[in-house]
């Protein structure tokens, strides 16, 4: 099995000030690592899916990697009065003679969409693989081993760009099998057995979509081989997640074995396309080397500023420091450089003593509610990132606006491809101006959360976030003050943490929301308006 991952380093450097967080952190940690139940879930509970709408038309919207929604073929099925088709159902009808009640568990969790479910169990993938290495005893850090996925350190460490990376070719896979799967369910149109044969009980919500191929083996298809390229250990448990995804489909009397059939290859095929496209996109070479690193210090340092070092004891590798040449989704590596931001203060001007001054100040005068933001945007070691942060945010939205499966994939394939896209440029900026953090410049800063373990200029969690809240406030446009709220809100979080300046966080909200606007040109003329 082949890796998207790259081989990297680097990690926030703990805070000195809240030894009970740090604490919390570490147990987190160590109960994701090993030890305990590593199965994916629970979850809270989805409502039954019942879309507001079949969306007919959804096989002809705009593809992401695929050429077309034929590119793929998926042969006719056989005729519902046929006797093949006729045993399927009888099939159906011995198993919901007999049902468990795991097997009744297990449809209820499916039932409430499987974009939305696969979209929790990716996030919680994320948070168990979001450690750091710890040093070695002998010094230095060791490197997780894509053909040791078991080994320690586990592989892979998930930092922010990974994720952010992860949640978007899961996410845009799953978006072009659908369009896919929409295409051949309304060439065939073939109803579920419940439709087709009212003894079998329908034991989730059953429309008048096609069930040919099914939507539920589609996903599983493709999520389960996109998943085990990204997180190779988990490969036993998402695998018998996925095949429980297509039993739940089939108990229930929502589709058939040859429904079924025909989805998981279809997904399968589509999953093929994208991790091909992965593995050349340049993350297998986003950690650079050590000549790599001091280039950029001596960039920084023949320009007259003071170069970002690791604060980390021993100084730890920097974060992906090339993963601003990884490909973006919307953007050629010109656009990316065209959008990089203006460079930051000098770091001998007197705005730099200023806004430094301004970290010191905040963190030293911080409030409980100034704190608790801090906290609550943290989203560092054993969470699901910041990307992840927004992918929970988007999925109550998805899940309360009642989005068929191939909608929902089109929110999460939009927010998450903005987000990478984010990540890459936010990367090319941190790393080509290659600013120190405020505690670098002025050592008496007590951070109050982790300490990046990359350059400063410009503020992940604003770019991110920016990117994000202007993906989903166009597509939830009734939502856009909040989104817009908590936009402001991760970004200042990093100022009151005391780990970024205040040019920081203003820069990466305008970079994001730049960056949001190609993929923004992309939504609006892909079809699904």
């Amino acid at each position: 099995m082949r890796s998207i991952y790259s081989r990297s380093g680097g990690w926030p450097k703990m805070s000195n000030r809240r030894p009970v967080l740090l604490a919390a952190i570490s147990v987190a940690a160590a109960l994701a690592a090993g030890g305990c139940d590593k199965s994916v879930g629970p979850f809270e509970v989805l409502p039954p899916l019942e879309p507001s709408s079949l969306e007919p038309t959804a096989g002809s919207w705009r593809m992401i990697l695929l050429t077309g929604p034929s590119q793929i073929a998926v042969a006719a099925p056989t005729p519902v009065a046929s006797a093949a088709y006729t045993a399927e159902l009888d099939a159906i009808k011995a198993s919901q003679a007999n049902l468990t009640d795991a097997q009744r568990q297990a449809i209820a969790y499916w039932s409430g969409g499987g974009v939305m479910r696969w979209n929790q169990i990716l996030r919680e993938l994320v948070a168990r693989y979001n450690l750091p290495p710890a040093p070695k005893d002998e010094g230095g850090y060791p490197v997780p081993d894509a053909e040791n996925p078991f080994g320690d350190p586990a592989f892979p460490f998930a930092n922010p760009v990974y994720a952010a990376r992860a949640y978007s070719y899961v996410s845009a896979a799953q978006y072009d099998a659908l369009k896919s799967a929409w295409y051949w369910k309304f060439q065939y149109n073939r109803l579920s057995p419940a439709r087709n044969d009212n003894t079998v009980s329908a034991l989730m919500p059953v429309t008048d979509l096609p069930s040919y191929p099914s939507e539920e083996a589609v996903i599983s298809g493709v999520t389960v081989e996109m998943l085990k390229s990204l997180f190779p250990a988990a490969v036993e448990e998402v695998t018998v997640k996925a095949a429980e995804q297509r039993n739940a489909a089939l108990w229930s009397g929502k589709a058939t074995a040859s429904d079924l059939a025909a989805g998981l290859a279809l997904g399968k095929s589509v999953a093929a396309v994208f991790l091909a496209r992965a593995a050349a996109d340049g993350m297998r070479t986003a950690g650079g080397s050590p000549v790599l690193w001091k280039a950029l210090a001596d960039s920084a340092t023949a320009r007259g500023e003071i170069a970002w070092i690791s604060q980390d004891i021993p100084a730890r590798p920097p974060m992906l420091p090339v993963f601003g040449q990884v490909r973006a989704w919307n953007m050629t590596p010109a656009d990316i450089v065209a959008e990089r931001p203006p460079p930051p203060p000098s770091t001998t001007s007197q705005q730099m003593k200023d806004e430094t001054a301004e970290v010191k100040r905040t963190v030293e005068h911080l409030t409980s509610a100034q704190l608790a933001i801090a906290q609550k945007w943290n989203d560092g070691a054993g969470t699901y990132s910041p990307p992840g942060h927004w992918n929970d945010v988007a999925l109550e939205y998805v899940r309360d606006s009642k989005f068929s499966e191939v909608r929902a994939a089109r929110v999460f394939a939009l927010l998450n491809m903005a987000m990478h896209d984010a990540g890459v440029g936010c990367w090319e900026a941190k790393f080509h101006y290659f600013n120190p953090r405020p505690s670098q410049l002025d050592p008496t800063i007590k951070t109050e959360i982790g300490l990046p373990n990359f350059p400063s200029y410009t503020s992940g969690h604003s770019t991110f976030s920016s990117a994000a809240a202007s993906i989903l406030s166009y597509l939830f446009p009734s939502g856009a003050a909040s989104f817009a709220s908590m936009r402001d809100e991760a970004g200042i979080s990093r100022l009151y943490g005391g780990i970024h300046y205040r040019s920081d966080i203003e820069a990466g909200k305008l970079h994001g929301a730049r960056i949001a606007g190609y993929t923004l040109t992309f939504a609006q003329s892909d079809g699904a308006q």
